[in-house]
This record gives C-alpha cells, sequence and structure tokens, in this order.
C-alpha cells in the first residue's frame, strides 16, 4: 500500500466537527505544515487534543486564533492569546488536563483500557463532574481515554511502509497520539527505503500510521 498523500489528499481527510489530536510540544516535532494547510482550509468546529495551545501564529495555534476549534482539550494555553482571550470570552470551551494525565488519557484509549486512576487534581476544578474512586483508603479521579478521529503527528523519519523515527525531544507526544486515532497521518522530514531504520530505532511501527505526509 502507497501511503505517501498530497496536502490536498490530507484535508480531503477531514471535515468539520471532527475531533483531531495534533502531536508536538510548543510546536517543536508538531505537524506545521499540515497546520498552516488547515488553518486556510476553511473547516470549523473541531475538537483539538493536544499538550498545548502553541502560539497565535504557528502550528495549531493558527487554527484556534482562526475560531476553527470550539472545544480544546489540552494542558496549557498560556503561549497563546488567543486562546486565552477566547476563553475568558467564552467562544471557546477548554478542558483541562495535567500533563501527565492527558498523555495517559491518550494512551488509555490507545491501549484499550477503560480509563486511567490519578489522585492528580483532586479538591481542584479538575475534579468537577468526574468519578471519584477510592482504592485502599484512598481517593483517585477516573479520567476517562482520549480519542480522535485523525491524529496529526509529526517524524523525522519515516520509510515508505511508514515506520516512524523521532529526533530527540520532538518525539513527546506523539507515539501515543498514533495509538488513539481511526485515521493517523504523519507529516515527515525525510522519507527514506523500507529496512534502513534499524528495528530498534522504529519508534512507531508501521501497523499505526495510515498516510505520510512528506514535508516540503
Amino acid at each position: 500500500m502507497n501511503k505517501l498523500i498530497s496536502i490536498e489528499e490530507v484535508l480531503s481527510k477531514l471535515s468539520s466537527g471532527m475531533t483531531i489530536m495534533v502531536g508536538g510540544f510548543l510546536t517543536s516535532g508538531g505537524p506545521n505544515q499540515i497546520m498552516d494547510a488547515i488553518s486556510l482550509s476553511g473547516v470549523k468546529d473541531l475538537t483539538l487534543i493536544c499538550n498545548d495551545a502553541a502560539f497565535i501564529d504557528k502550528g495549531l495555534g493558527k487554527l484556534i486564533a482562526n475560531r476553527q476549534i470550539k472545544k480544546l482539550i489540552t494542558s496549557y494555553i498560556g503561549s497563546n492569546s488567543a486562546a486565552v482571550e477566547f476563553m475568558n470570552s467564552g467562544d471557546l470551551e477548554v478542558e483541562f488536563s495535567p500533563q501527565g494525565t492527558l498523555a495517559e488519557r491518550i494512551r488509555a484509549a490507545g491501549a484499550g483500557l477503560g480509563g486511567v486512576l490519578t489522585p492528580t487534581g483532586l479538591g481542584t476544578k479538575v475534579q468537577e463532574n468526574k468519578e471519584i474512586i477510592n482504592i485502599n483508603s484512598k481517593d483517585y479521579i477516573l479520567e476517562k481515554p482520549l480519542k480522535a478521529d485523525i491524529s496529526f503527528i509529526g517524524a523525522s523519519i519515516s520509510d515508505k511502509s511508514g515506520n516512524l523515527y523521532y529526533k530527540g525531544t520532538t518525539k513527546n507526544f506523539n507515539p501515543i497520539m498514533a495509538m488513539s486515532a481511526d485515521i493517523v497521518i504523519a507529516e515527515i522530514e525525510e522519507l527514506v527505503e523500507n529496512g534502513t531504520i534499524i528495528p530498534e530505532n522504529v519508534h512507531t511501527p508501521n501497523i499505526l500510521v495510515d498516510y505520510l505526509y512528506v514535508k516540503k
């Protein structure tokens, strides 16, 4: 199967109202060219799951600034003034999830788990409207899995079958987001022949990757 697709084909997979995950940490390691294209596409009413709101003029932050996001599930928005403004005005629904909890909720979906139990957030707004479970006389919040229609992730190197390698800290949220969506599209910096990436350097196996977009 040829997994290589154009940016036009990437956009054809997306429609208004979908839930998407986007990898990266303040745009580092993120699929930023794809985000640029989506910001010009006109799709709207998206639910966005990501580590942070990025920047007003970069990466996924452009989607927030363009009012293409109706709900944001994230751990941090302070780097994006539009996200802060829209949340305070009621134009953007924001669900905050502590970073470690966010990662575990995404991983739980990929692993087929019903959720994760954590004490993080007890006694704060994070706890509101969530089930509390007591185990061995200690309370935990039940945090439910997060799954998306499409995960857009970034990778440093891919072979033609879709085995992915991430350089350094660009790994961040990308591997777990590759586990937790119906469709996974990876924006890659370098495409190599099958067999070039040695097995122990495969961070995300090709069975999890549906499509590859080579960064221009």
